[in-house]
Formats: structure tokens, sequence, C-alpha cells
């Protein structure tokens, strides 16, 4: 179980579970949430607005009741995440006649896509106090798998429960929003290039060991693309960038008790590594 940094890529925490562990367990949630947390400075933690989104794997009440309670702690976090599709929730759909539609996460409007508030219209107990629910629905594309609700409606639905209290956005934007967590699929796909794509022992406690270096690895990919980098090279891949910049073949000489790295002068990319080893060292020394 991960959580990233979305503006970022940085990987802030994440768990080894046994394979039994089941896909929304409310504790494992709270630790990995909590672990994140921790990772970002106090005087961004405290004084950022900070959304966590998660599928509906995260929708668990206790999880989301825990999210409140951080703001008790002069938090200011807010959630957006999946939300099944019961049946009461079906029916307030099939009740719904305020269907706007739906836009990119650019701001463009989305062909054959249309989405709707449906909050008051089903009973929402345990959800926690002030819960928005949104629907989005679209034509499916040919050959995709439906409910059967979907295959008697026609569309394809999807709901997504927040917090973020009316007044601060329209529902297009709340929806829009939301769907821009599917990065975190991004992230978890380069990050099985990094590391977590394939565990060295049968050991649980090795793993553990090696899900850590691998997300410490996925963090220095992401700061050296953050501070060292532009262009492409700022947004590449890990298979790119090793190919490009990490494995360069080089020589180390030393002379004139001077040591110096020697890059072939036809790379391409030489350029781009020297201006990324220039950054590095104008970079000022971390405090403390």
């Amino acid at each position: 179980m991960l959580c990233f940094l979305d503006n970022t890529g940085e990987a802030l925490a994440g768990v080894l579970r046994e394979g039994r562990a089941g896909s929304n367990t409310t504790a494992d949630h709270i630790t990995v949430l909590d672990q994140a947390l921790a990772q970002i400075p106090d005087a961004h933690r405290h004084g950022t607005p900070i959304l966590l989104r998660s599928d509906s794997a995260g929708s668990s009440h206790g999880f989301l009741a825990h999210i409140r309670s951080l703001r008790g702690q002069h938090l200011d976090i807010r959630f957006s995440v999946g939300a099944a599709i019961t049946e009461p929730v079906r029916e307030a759909i099939r009740a719904t006649t305020g269907w706007v539609p739906a836009v990119d996460t650019d701001g463009d409007l989305r062909d054959h896509a249309q989405v709707c508030e449906i909050t008051g219209l089903f009973d929402a107990a345990g959800w926690p106090e002030g819960t928005r629910f949104v629907v989005r629905r679209e034509r499916p594309h040919p050959g995709a798998q439906l409910t059967l609700f979907d295959t008697v409606e026609g569309w394809r639905h999807q709901v997504v429960a927040t917090d973020t209290p009316p007044g601060n956005s329209g529902i297009q934007f709340l929806e829009a929003r939301h769907r821009a967590h599917a990065r975190v699929e991004d992230r978890i796909r380069t990050g099985k290039n990094t590391g977590f794509g394939r565990f060295p022992s049968r050991v649980f406690a090795i793993n553990q060991a090696w899900l850590q270096l691998a997300l410490t690895g996925i963090d220095l990919h992401a700061w050296t693309q953050i501070l060292l980098l532009d262009g492409d090279l700022a947004t590449a891949e890990p298979k790119k960038l090793r190919y490009l910049l990490l494995h360069v073949a080089a020589r180390i000489t030393r002379t004139a008790r001077r040591t110096r790295l020697t890059i072939a002068a036809n790379w391409p990319w030489t350029d781009a590594l020297t201006s990324a080893f220039s950054k590095l060292a104008g970079l000022p020394r971390p405090a403390g």
C-alpha cells in the first residue's frame, strides 16, 4: 500500500502487506497516511491545504473519520475517494436530473460524459458529516464490461465522495480533480522499474527493507528531475533517464589534485549531464 505526493512524484510512504490483507483495511490506510504526513515539513503540513485522493479502497468510514480527526490537529486536509454504487446510490442516480457536461483535467468539455451531484438523494449514514457525492456517467467504449445496472441504462457510472464544501468549486472541477488521481498508476508502474516490481526474498522482513530502498530510489529520481533537469528530461521515466544520464559510460581521471569525469564528446546528452552537476554544486547545503 503506497502514498505519493502528486505534485512532485515523491513516494511519501509504503507498507508491504501479506497477500491475504484486504484492499480496504482501515488500519493499514491510517498507518500509511500518518507516515506520509510525517514526511511533509511542518511549514507545509500545517500551512498548506492537503487533498487525500484514493480509489474506493480508501472509502472505509473509519479511514475517513481519521482524516476528519486530523483537522482537529490543525491540518487543512480533505478527502476525495471513490464510492461504491450500492442499490440506494443507483436509485439516486436514476432519480437525478441535474446532469451537466463533464470536463477534462485541462478544462475542456469531454464528449459523451456528464456529471451530477446526488448529495441528499440517499441515506449517507456512516459517512462524515458534510460528505458530498458526485457521479459521472459516460458512454462505454465498445467491448467494455458493464454491470447489469449500467447495461440497462446504457451508461458507465463512477461516484466520488468528497468533503470539499459547496461554494469552493463546481462539481465539474471536483470530478475532474478526482480523476487526476489516476496519475498514481503511473507512479506505481514506474516504481516497478525502480525496485518494487520484484522482491528478492521469501523472507517478509527482507522484502520490507527492499520496499523502503525502492521508495528511496523513487524519491532520488523525483528530486533529480525537480532540482537538476529541464525540458523532456524533467518528466522522463526511469528507464529513459537511466539510459540517457545515469548509466553513461565515462572515465574518472585525477590530475593536479583534481578529480575529473570524462564523458565521450559525442554523447548527445553530455550538456544535460554537465548542467545537472553544475546545478547540484550550486544547491544550498541542507540546514542541520
